[in-house]
């Protein structure tokens, strides 16, 4: 009889600490549970799910698109920054090397990833229609039929119809897959720059000759004039392309060149001088006078990394001397990008910003400072000046 007392109570303790241990946990998978909902629904984990993750990435607050592209109807004395309704980012370095955008009569031309934005030149808001293109075309030009769209990468090049949507690829026979630039003159000769020199059709690209084997940059015309930038500076020719001269070289690469008023603007790289040059000729190329004596005081910026001073030893070298700090910076040579003209004024694009002269290059003023790191290319739609701010690179 004491064994079954003693038995009993036992029996009892045991029942009980169980009965304690499932209803922890119970209580602690309620606990998890409800933690789990918390996590799902506040995104509080410590490891966030997937969506978590995307809904973190999502900054609504996030400002439009800005300080991209600006526009000046009034001969550069205001700017509208006209950025909204661009993608973002617009241009994938900005289009380093790349043609990615040009301006015509019809306005402004842009290209970022698989389409076109076109800004029409009277349009007061900023308003940019979307033109899908067939494939990745990351550079454009103007065409008399319309708009050509290429790349680098050996993909072909495509046209698209004025007055449609349609794209349809173009002078498929040639060869070259590397195309730098597209030209169209007035008078219908196609010019294709490439890896191997320029190429010229003048049978809508049924068959195309080669003329030049320099590498080959901007092409402009007028009054059946052609000057080209190329790696030697500023080439010309006066037969449709069959021939050409090299009328600025100074050791360095042609940068931009441009139809003015009464003839051709052009910037190259000199290398005496280590600093680029803006010339103007009105003899249909033939002579250039300078016009950037007072944009030259401009010329440098803040460096980014001091130099290497080559008087004192090197890092590492073994020399029980003691050398002072060397503390000297020299300047960066700033870069001036494009030059073009409305009206009786000058417009550089700049990495200080864009300049303004009215007095044919003699005095330079700055109308709209450039975010540092960055500099303005410019062109225009008869009167009315773009602006596209992008990284700045040489």
């Amino acid at each position: 009889m004491k064994r079954l007392f003693v038995f009993v109570p036992a029996i009892l303790l045991i029942f009980f600490l169980i009965n304690s241990f499932v209803l922890k946990e119970k209580e602690a998978g309620e606990k998890t549970t409800e933690g789990s909902k918390l996590c799902k629904g506040t995104r509080l984990c410590d490891k966030p799910s997937i969506d978590s993750v995307r809904v973190a990435t999502v900054d609504k607050s996030k400002p439009a698109q800005a300080n991209i592209v600006f526009k000046s109807m009034d001969g550069g004395q205001t700017w509208q920054d006209i950025s909204e309704g661009l993608p973002e980012p617009v241009i994938d370095d900005y289009g380093v090397g790349r043609n990615v955008f040009f301006a015509d009569d019809t306005g402004l031309y842009l290209s970022a990833g698989n389409g076109i934005y076109h800004n029409k030149p009277n349009s007061k808001t900023p308003f940019w229609k979307k033109e899908i293109f067939p494939d990745e075309h990351s550079s454009i030009a103007p065409g008399k039929a319309g708009i050509f769209a290429y790349n680098y990468w050996g993909s072909g090049i495509f046209q698209k119809t004025n007055g449609t949507g349609v794209w349809s690829p173009v002078f498929t026979n040639f060869q070259e897959k590397r195309v730098l630039s597209v030209f169209e003159t007035a008078g219908g000769t196609i010019f294709i720059g490439s890896d191997r020199g320029l190429f010229k059709s003048t049978n809508s690209g049924k068959s195309w000759k080669q003329l030049h084997a320099a590498g080959w940059g901007k092409m402009v015309e007028s009054n059946g004039v052609l000057l080209a930038t190329s790696q030697g500076g500023i080439l010309r020719s006066t037969d449709d392309g069959e021939s050409w001269a090299l009328v600025i070289s100074e050791g360095g690469v042609g940068i931009d060149v441009a139809s003015i008023q009464g003839g051709f603007a052009a910037i190259t790289y000199s290398t005496v001088s280590k600093t680029r040059r803006i010339r103007a000729s009105y003899d249909g190329g033939k002579t250039w006078q300078a016009i950037d004596a007072g944009l030259q005081a401009h010329g440098f910026i803040d460096p980014i990394l001091p130099p290497v001073n080559a008087n004192l030893p090197a890092q590492g070298f073994s020399d029980s001397t003691w050398h002072p700090k060397d503390t000297t910076i020299l300047p960066v040579p700033a870069y001036i990008t494009t030059i073009i003209q409305v009206g009786e004024n000058f417009f550089s694009g700049h990495s200080d910003g864009i300049y303004r002269s009215s007095d044919k290059g003699k005095t330079w003023k700055l109308l709209l400072p450039s975010v540092k790191g960055k500099m303005f290319k410019l062109s225009v739609s008869g009167n009315v000046i773009y602006a596209i701010q992008m990284e700045s690179h040489c």
